[in-house]
């Protein structure tokens, strides 16, 4: 028999409380058209984006991450000493140690939080969800705070023609809490590696240190170009329409519910045309509204699912207590999806 006493959470977990912050700079397809040959005509028919924000050097992952923090710890109305745990997923912030989450927790005045980032690209969020309800449930932490955040026009190639346009700034935060009802569904997670080359940094940092220039980018200038990330968007995009619908109709029926029960879809905001068949294929009703941030945010990766949540609350399309599917999906290739009731 074990001498080990058994751990003691709450019943349940529920999103207590939404923040987000996006960059001052809003950067419209006119400036992306500087550097590349294309048009806003054909950004916007392949992509849905019309404006994407980017941060500027004091914008940085930790500040805007505590912006979007404060306002979803408001928004839960707790305190930040009540908060047990941060986790920051972010693919975005540079240095290898220590994690920004440490960072982020201290200044928000936790308590000397639990900090850990994790890198699950734009399924980062579904992750950080995902730990963060069974530390609540298993009661390491009553509060977690649950952060995605991305500067990716730090990892933005302006002259890939394929890329230059997709990708924008900005964090988003949501408090998950007891409950005494479930309000997070299962998960359904998983990983696709041997598609891991289909999204990928375009030079691993350790060639920079070796400093061979024949195997670094260069610009039109003839400069060394910094890391980008770099995709095969028809193997993506295919892979995303056909295969992440099927994680989606799992995550309802994990959840035990059917499309008709849905109040709001609210997807990894990556490509409009990859949200317009998901919408298709998995036959959602007319009442069901649908997130589309895409438009004005770009893909955001971690962030682009609470930033989403975040505005369509602030805009009163979706409201407190409706029933949400959310889904990320990204480098890996990793998706995780899950019903959520909506703080």
């Amino acid at each position: 028999m074990s001498k080990i006493r058994p751990s003691k959470g709450a019943p349940y977990a529920r999103i207590l409380g939404v923040g987000g912050y996006r960059p001052v700079r809003v950067v419209p397809n006119d400036v992306i058209l500087e550097k590349i040959d294309s048009s806003d005509e054909w950004i916007r028919s392949r992509s849905g984006i019309e404006t994407r924000h980017w941060a500027n050097d004091e914008e940085t992952v930790a500040a805007m991450s505590i912006e979007a923090s404060g306002k979803a710890i408001a928004d839960a109305g707790i305190s930040a000493e009540q908060v047990g745990a941060v986790v920051v997923s972010t693919v975005s912030h540079f240095s290898q140690t220590p994690a920004v989450a440490t960072e982020i927790a201290d200044k928000l005045g936790t308590a000397k939080a639990a900090a850990f980032d994790i890198s699950a690209g734009c399924a980062g969020f579904g992750y950080g969800l995902t730990l963060a309800k069974g530390m609540v449930v298993e009661g390491s932490a009553e509060y977690v705070l649950v952060i995605g955040v991305e500067r990716l026009s730090d990892l933005t190639d302006l002259e890939d023609r394929a890329t230059a346009f997709l990708f924008g700034d900005g964090a988003g935060a949501v408090v998950v809490g007891p409950s005494e009802e479930p309000h997070i569904g299962p998960t359904v997670w998983g990983s696709e590696g041997d598609k891991a080359g289909t999204i990928k940094q375009t030079v691993p940092w350790n060639e920079y240190r070796i400093g061979d220039l024949e195997k670094l980018p260069l610009d039109s200038e003839g400069n060394v170009k910094f890391p980008a990330i770099t995709q095969e968007g028809q193997a993506v995009f295919r892979w995303a329409v056909f295969e992440m619908a099927k994680v989606a109709q799992q995550a309802l029926d994990a959840a035990g519910i059917s499309s008709d029960d849905l109040d709001v879809f609210i997807p990894h905001q990556a490509n409009e045309r990859i949200i317009d068949s998901m919408v298709k294929t998995l036959k959602l009703p007319e009442h069901v509204t649908v997130a589309r941030d895409v438009r004005t945010t770009g893909n955001t990766s971690a962030a682009s699912i609470p930033l989403a949540m975040e505005r369509l609350l602030a805009t009163g399309e979706a409201k407190s207590g409706d029933t949400a599917l959310v889904i990320g999906f990204g480098a890996g290739l990793v998706y995780a999806a899950t019903v959520v009731t909506l703080p």
